[in-house]
């Protein structure tokens, strides 16, 4: 699995409307797996700014499912000078920052079509398993020597 997967979708997601500011897939921890911003003034925690979304969106999807009334769809925070929207992609939530006079319409159009590529995406990605070296054992007396003496050298 290639993170650049996860690239050309999420710029696929910024390209698609003016408006939108940056793009940011996490997963349901708020770890960033992947980002892609336009290019901005001021600098921004893009970790701590899906970390949040992702926080909010699970909390909503909580507050539903304790209400039984259905599915979460999508989190749109409103700001006077920007929004912020969250949707699940499956084991991830895909967070997308734009100005405050975005088209939602299409904003919700586009980030449901890329949370269905990203989550078959990521779905595969989180099921590879990390090769482990496979180790004979404890190392001899002679690796240790040799490792000890690389040591010293420093």
């Amino acid at each position: 699995m290639d993170i650049k997967a996860f690239d050309k979708i999420l710029s696929d997601v910024i390209k698609a409307e003016s408006g939108i500011k940056k793009v940011i897939l996490v997963d349901r921890t708020g770890l960033t797996i992947a980002h892609v911003s336009k290019f901005s003034y001021y600098p921004v925690d893009i970790d701590g700014i899906g970390a949040i979304a992702s926080a909010v969106y699970c909390a909503s999807e909580e507050q539903g499912k304790n209400l039984d009334i259905g599915e979460l769809n999508i989190v749109t925070s409103e700001f006077d000078n920007g929004k912020i929207f969250a949707a699940s992609c499956g084991k991830g939530v895909l967070c997308v920052i734009t100005d405050a006079d975005v088209n939602i319409g299409m904003i919700r159009l586009v980030m449901k079509k890329a949370s269905n590529q990203l989550k078959g995406v990521l779905d595969e990605f989180l099921a590879e398993k990390p090769v482990v070296p496979v180790s004979s054992g404890e190392a001899s007396d002679e690796e240790l020597k040799a490792a000890l003496s690389e040591l010293e050298k420093v």
